[in-house]
């Protein structure tokens, strides 16, 4: 299940803190902050479509993620792969080798972390 632009944005920052209370989600978000009806919309689509789950204090609630970022930034690059370069991991690293302008340092450190991978295949 994936999230919207505004989940993430607020998951990015749930990530970050790993546990928050609405307050301490509000105040990390860029001016204009969102409106507090707002943020509990989103947590509660969010808690609906299980990327976060809360522990409660009295009246308040501090909220974690249930889903590691790690986790679901490689679903959605799985996903990216698969529907804009045919499922193909080598089209996606040719078309971004080529398109993002990488020094010469960076396509370097690349290799090494290729060779690396090919090394531990073996």
């Amino acid at each position: 299940m994936n999230l919207s632009k505004s989940e993430e944005q607020l998951m990015q920052i749930l990530w970050k803190q790993e546990k928050a209370f609405m307050k301490d989600l509000i105040d990390a978000y860029p001016e204009p902050k969102p409106a507090n009806t707002t943020v509990a919309t989103l947590l509660k689509r969010m808690q609906d479509k299980g990327f976060v789950g809360y522990k409660q204090f009295g009246r308040s609630r501090e909220y974690y993620a249930l889903v590691r970022k790690r986790d679901y930034s490689s679903k959605q690059m799985k996903g990216f792969i698969k529907n804009f370069f045919n499922n193909s991991t080598s089209q996606f690293a040719s078309f971004f080798t080529e398109q993002s302008n990488m020094s010469e340092d960076e396509l370097k450190d690349l290799k090494k972390i290729i060779d690396q991978k090919i090394k531990n295949k073996k």
